[in-house]
């Protein structure tokens, strides 16, 4: 089932049936953050990867079932809630050799267009914000269906990862390594795995 519709002309969408299963998606969810996760993998010492998450976010998606690349999605993170599993390597990231968490509390997303790949696969394309750099980022995202809970809550989930170069958005603390290389790569992946519930009409 298409949440986004693909790129083509108005009169094509126009004459588009509406997919009454699609329809019914149609509303505004806001992320459960007790079922959701955001957070990175990043190359350490040239040779390992680290892990990490945000414990604490929150966001919005706006589903149109009648004009699916209408819909869209909001998310902001509390760069404080960061968490690699190490107190001293959190309080490095917090600090302003990273992320400056005082100055800067908040990484943010903001949508501004959306692609159905195939099946259930999308593209959803906006605006990154970390520290004051705003740049765009494409998130490539799996639709992973429907569900109502044991609460009569009405959920979607999507999963998804980006690539992202940190220097772009001014993250540039390293260290050279004895061997050669650095402690901690440019490149950084970022995971989404998001449940959303429908929000009361």
């Amino acid at each position: 089932m298409g949440l986004f519709n693909r790129k083509t002309n108005e009169s094509a969408v126009a004459t588009l049936p509406v997919d009454p299963a699609l329809a019914a998606l149609t509303g505004d969810y806001s992320i459960d953050p007790a079922h959701s996760s955001i957070g990175f993998t990043v190359r350490h010492a040239m040779v390992t990867n680290v892990r990490g998450t945000f414990a604490e976010h929150e966001g919005a998606l706006k589903l149109d079932g009648a004009n699916p690349g209408a819909s869209t999605a909001t998310i902001d993170v509390k760069i404080a809630s960061i968490d690699t599993g190490i107190g001293d390597r959190d309080g490095h990231l917090r600090s302003g050799d990273f992320f400056d968490a005082e100055q800067f509390p908040l990484m943010t997303f903001r949508s501004t267009e959306a692609a159905q790949l195939g099946g259930d696969k999308y593209r959803v394309t906006g605006d990154l914000t970390i520290k004051d750099v705003t740049k765009p980022l494409s998130i490539d995202l799996e639709f992973n269906g429907t569900a109502t809970d044991v609460y009569g809550n009405e959920r979607v989930g999507f999963e998804g990862s980006a690539e992202i170069l940190r220097s772009e958005w001014g993250l540039t603390w390293n260290a050279a390594l004895e061997t050669g290389g650095v402690m901690v790569s440019d490149k950084v992946k970022l995971n989404f795995d998001i449940s959303a519930i429908k929000n009361a009409a």
